[in-house]
């Protein structure tokens, strides 16, 4: 089963970025008349309070447990700029492509800067059968929560 984002497939689609807080974040769809205006931002707020989200300090505990898989869905240089040590990268205009890659027996973890993008990621992978979760806040969250970010001296970046 393809993975999709807001009922429509990820590939073509352009995300919005984690500058709004969680739920605020704009999908577009290149094929005209898919969506009404405003259609994806409601889903997305809607979608950030029924998920089942974990704390920072959850998948910190889980992480540390080897219980899950992380996935970082930021772009390439908020990646550079600090992460969570043992994430992998999967930019989320990529995930639909890769999620072959992701292990559907094992829960997944997405996290963004925010929340918003993740949360997006999140819903989409529990539709095609993934254990899936969002990181509540974000890397945001994770870094006022006073966890580590690699690489030393890493930081938060903009989208």
């Amino acid at each position: 089963m393809p993975v999709t984002v807001l009922g429509a497939p990820m590939q073509g689609r352009r995300m919005g970025t984690d500058r709004d807080p969680p739920g605020a974040a704009e999908t577009e769809v290149a094929e005209s008349g898919s969506r009404p205006p405003g259609a994806a931002k409601t889903e997305v707020a809607r979608l950030s309070q029924t998920m089942a989200d974990y704390t920072p300090h959850q998948v910190k505990e889980l992480l540390d447990q080897g219980d899950l898989q992380l996935v970082d869905v930021r772009q390439q240089h908020e990646h550079e700029a600090g992460r969570i040590a043992g994430d992998r990268l999967i930019e989320l205009d990529r995930l639909g492509a890769e999620a072959g890659s992701i292990e559907r027996d094992r829960p997944v973890v997405f996290y963004c800067r925010t929340g918003g993008r993740s949360a997006m990621a999140t819903q989409a992978f529990e539709q095609a059968g993934f254990d899936a979760h969002n990181l509540a806040g974000g890397l945001v969250a994770w870094d006022e929560a006073g966890l580590p970010i690699d690489p030393d001296g890493g930081y938060v970046a903009e989208p």
